[in-house]
């Protein structure tokens, strides 16, 4: 009996003493995580979006227990330009204590963000800014985990050849393509892919640019009509590329196919044009909650936790691809068991999952820049003021089919 009580009493004590360390650890300081996005401005709806989705992250593995035993806190930093990007980064590392940062809605905000981050030995991941540029820089503290500018402009050429060059009944040396693209690295290196691309496969294609901040883009739009392609294809920002459609149409521009890349599939490009204008425009865009459950398991998850967190649809298909992102950073801690950035990178480099383990339809395995490699865009199109995935097959859901092609406006 008596060495029944001692053990007995060992037990309880081992129970109480596991129990202390538990709540101490709840109790520690939280993992805070800087998120550097636009919060106001012309992008302030779409930099919001994307950090919305890197909260609903931080909701969801919070409530499973938080990362190596603490809980996960967004801590926002307003950044509109690179200059902004800079002084966020100050004072997120500085003020509020940052322990990493992530983001971003533009490309450039990431570039200028990430550069001030490895000053101050931290971690950058970005999720959704596109120029290949920021992965070819080789910083030892950036990863991407969402597709790069090269991945785009890849779903833009298969869409050309694979879904409209069939339907207007051309073949690659017949069909003509206009591209044209805002002239910041985002657009810039989305365009010099699409050339690359598109030149192996013997596309004839004119180019064009424009700045996105511009308030006038017919001369764009005047240029591009002139040389009457069959396609027509903008990379653009949502503000640029409601202006550059209300032109196309004002000036009686009718390609018959029209690609929109990395944006266009908004609710206010639907409110700028109309659903009858935007009939089967087509859209390179990151996956969306309405994707094949197959192709994207859990997306509807998504879908059900936004609506019931925000008591309304998402704005921006960006945001389940900053969902996602997260949920590869914590992955990436977990195999770290470090918040220091190079035992992340580290932790990063070993995660290798097959395509379709995410909501996205995403995998991962990063390539020597830390650029995931199995992170790719879906081809979407407007159809009766919704937008619909098309492309890959595996992608679509039950009933969809590709409509309005060549165009009849």
């Amino acid at each position: 009996m008596k060495l029944t009580r001692r053990s007995f009493g060992g037990l309880a004590i081992g129970t109480a003493a596991a129990t202390l360390v538990n709540r101490n650890a709840w109790a520690a300081d939280p993992i805070k995580i800087g998120a550097v996005n636009p919060y106001s401005g012309a992008m302030a709806q779409y930099g919001d979006e994307v950090t919305k989705c890197y909260e609903l992250a931080a909701k969801v593995v919070n409530e499973k227990g938080g990362l190596l035993g603490r809980q996960v806190e967004i801590v926002r930093g307003s950044a509109t330009s690179p200059q902004e990007a800079i002084a966020a980064v100050e004072q997120l590392v500085g003020r509020d204590k940052v322990d990493m940062l992530t983001g971003c809605y533009v490309s450039a905000i990431s570039n200028a963000a990430s550069e001030a981050a490895l000053n101050y030995g931290k971690l950058f991941w970005e999720t959704n800014a596109l120029a290949i540029s920021l992965t070819d820089r080789g910083l030892p503290n950036f990863a991407r985990s969402g597709p790069s500018s090269n991945e785009f402009a890849l779903r833009s050429v298969q869409a050309v050849l694979e879904l409209i060059a069939p339907s207007i009944k051309k073949t690659a040396p017949d069909i003509t393509v206009w591209i044209e693209h805002e002239d910041s690295s985002y657009g810039t290196s989305i365009k010099d892919e699409q050339v690359r691309l598109l030149k192996e496969k013997g596309v004839k294609y004119s180019v064009g640019s424009h700045s996105a901040k511009a308030i006038d883009v017919t001369d764009s739009i005047l240029r591009a009509k002139d040389a009457k392609p069959d396609v027509w294809i903008s990379t653009a920002y949502v503000p640029d590329t409601n202006l550059l459609l209300r032109a196309a149409r004002d000036q009686g521009f009718k390609p018959s196919a029209i690609v929109l890349v990395g944006v266009g599939d908004t609710p206010e490009t639907l409110s700028a044009l109309g659903k009858e204008y935007l009939e089967g425009v087509l859209l390179v865009s990151y996956p969306r909650p309405d994707i094949n459950p197959k192709y994207g398991p859990g997306a509807s998850g998504f879908l059900d936790l936004y609506r019931k967190s925000y008591n309304r649809d998402p704005i921006a298909p960006q945001g389940l691809t900053a969902f996602v992102g997260l949920k590869m950073l914590f992955d990436a801690i977990n195999a770290a068991k470090s918040i220091e950035f190079e035992a992340i990178i580290a932790g990063a480099k070993t995660l290798d999952k097959p395509v379709g383990s995410y909501e996205t339809g995403y995998g991962v395995k990063f390539d020597k820049n830390m650029q995931n490699t199995r992170a790719l865009p879906v081809v979407a199109q407007w159809q009766g003021g919704a937008v619909k995935a098309v492309f890959p097959p595996e992608a679509l859901s039950e009933g969809v089919k590709v409509v309005n092609l060549p165009r009849q406006s």
